[in-house]
C-alpha cells in the first residue's frame, strides 16, 4: 500500500488529523527527565531526548496518524544524538504510527537520491515513511525522490508555502504573474497526477502554513491529490478554522503538526494545577485530545 494511502487509513482509524510533532529541547524537558541528566554530555542529553520522545509516543500510539521527529534536536547533539533519532524513528513505527522526519533535505543529482535512499523507506537506513524536503534547487532535484518513493512506498512533503513570517520573501514574488509557492504547487500536482492511489492521494505531498488561511485554501485547489502538512497550528497561532481550509470535502487531505503545544504541555498555564511533573504525559494526552476535539468540531 502506498504511502498516501496507509495515511488516509491512519487517518480514519484513529478519527484524527493530528501530527504530534518531536522537537525536543533540553530547558524545556520535564523536570524528571532532566534530573535523570548528571553530566552535560551529548550522550546523556541525547538519551533523554529518546526517553522524552518514545514515552510521548507511547501515549499518543492510539490517538493520532503520525508523529514528526524534527531531525534538528537530534544533529545538534552530534553522533549520539543522530542514534537516538534513529530509535525513536524506530520505536514509532512499532507503535504503528506513520513517521515524518523533518529533515528538509535536497539536492540535485545523485546526492539527491542518496537523501532519498537514506531516508525513505523501512528499507532505508533511517526507516522513514516521509521526509520533508525543500524544492529550491528545482524539478530534477525532486524527481529522485519521487522515484524512490515509488520503489519503496514512501511520501514527500515539499515546501510550498510555509508558516514562518519571512516565507514570502522568495516564496509571495511573482514571475510571470504567478508567485514562487503556486509554481511550486503545480510542479508537485504535475509529479503526482501519474502517482495516485486508492484513497485519492498520492505521495508528493506539500508543507502549507495554517498561518496563511487564503493560501491554504487556494493550495488546496491547485494540489487536490495531495496531502498537506499544515504547520503553525496553536503555538504559532493558526486556528482550527483556518487549518480546515486544506481538507477536501471528505474531510482528508491534510494533518494538522503541533509540537509545542503538546510534548510540552506540562508546562501549559490550564494543566499545571491539574498534573504534577511526574505526571507530564497525563498532560500530553489531555493536549492531544483536546487538538483532535478542536479539529473534528
Amino acid at each position: 500500500m502506498q504511502f498516501a494511502d496507509r495515511l488516509a487509513a491512519a487517518v480514519k482509524k484513529t478519527d484524527s488529523i493530528t501530527c504530534v510533532g518531536l522537537d525536543p529541547r533540553k530547558k524545556q524537558l520535564p523536570a524528571s527527565i532532566q534530573n535523570a541528566v548528571s553530566e552535560d554530555t551529548p550522550q546523556q542529553w541525547a538519551a533523554a531526548y529518546q526517553t522524552f520522545c518514545c514515552e510521548i509516543i507511547d501515549v499518543v500510539r492510539d490517538l493520532v496518524p503520525c508523529v514528526k521527529p524534527q531531525a534538528a534536536f537530534f544533529e545538534a547533539l552530534g553522533p549520539h544524538g543522530m542514534v537516538a533519532l534513529g530509535n525513536v524513528i524506530r520505536h514509532a513505527q512499532e507503535s504503528g504510527l506513520l513517521v515524518i522526519t523533518d529533515g528538509k533535505r535536497n539536492d540535485i543529482g545523485s546526492t539527491a537520491t542518496a537523501y532519498a535512499d537514506a531516508y525513505l523507506g523501512k528499507s532505508s537506513p533511517w526507516g522513514s515513511d516521509s521526509l520533508t524536503v525543500s524544492p529550491y534547487l528545482g524539478r530534477d532535484s525532486l524527481e529522485p525522490f519521487a522515484e524512490v518513493c515509488d520503489q519503496r512506498e514512501a511520501g514527500v512533503f515539499v515546501l510550498v508555502k510555509t508558516s514562518n513570517p519571512g516565507g514570502g520573501l522568495f516564496q509571495d514574488r511573482q514571475t510571470e504573474g504567478q508567485t514562487l509557492y503556486r509554481s511550486v504547487a503545480a510542479l508537485v500536482h504535475e509529479l503526482n497526477e501519474t502517482r495516485v492511489g486508492t484513497s485519492g492521494f498520492g505521495p508528493i505531498g506539500a508543507v502549507v502554513g495554517a498561518t496563511y488561511p487564503e493560501q491554504l485554501s487556494e493550495l488546496r485547489q491547485a494540489m487536490p491529490t495531495s496531502w498537506i502538512l499544515i504547520p503553525g497550528f496553536g503555538a504559532q497561532g493558526g486556528s482550527a478554522e483556518n487549518v480546515l481550509m486544506g481538507l477536501d470535502s471528505d474531510g482528508l487531505g491534510a494533518i494538522v503538526n503541533n509540537s509545542r503545544n503538546l510534548i510540552f504541555a506540562h508546562a501549559r498555564e490550564e494543566f499545571r494545577d491539574r498534573f504534577t511533573d511526574t505526571q507530564w504525559q497525563n498532560a500530553v494526552e489531555s493536549a492531544t485530545r483536546e487538538m483532535n476535539d478542536q479539529l473534528r468540531r
